[in-house]
């Protein structure tokens, strides 16, 4: 069945970075549009980044525009969220998602949290 599980999240302070990765199985990766979300405690969950399957274009949340990089390694089915400079308004459970033939799927989701 179609998995993607999040890594790499932790506790930063303002400044520093973090790299977050996916890996995705049990569809074809390289076909897939994937993207990562993210939700902060008593927010709704929003759209930080995402990048196409076609030629990897990549868009992203104006609030983490020149800051945070989304990439992608079909040979490893992996897509990444390199996040410099964070602020502890970057605080927040961050998820993997992609649609396949309508349908929806979510990775399980890495914290981070941003603090002095």
């Amino acid at each position: 069945q179609v998995q993607l599980v999040e890594s790499g999240g932790g506790f930063v302070q303002p400044g520093e970075s973090l790299l977050l990765s996916c890996v995705g199985s049990g569809f074809r990766f390289s076909g897939a549009d994937l993207s990562w979300y993210r939700q902060a405690p008593g927010k709704e969950r929003e759209l930080v980044a995402s990048i196409t399957k076609t030629d990897s274009t990549t868009n992203y949340a104006d609030s983490v525009k020149g800051r945070f990089t989304v990439s992608r390694d079909n040979d490893k089915n992996t897509v990444y969220l390199q996040m410099n400079a964070l602020k502890p308004e970057d605080t927040g459970v961050y998820y993997c998602y992609t649609r396949i033939l309508g349908l929806r799927f979510w990775g399980q989701g890495t914290q981070v949290t941003v603090s002095p």
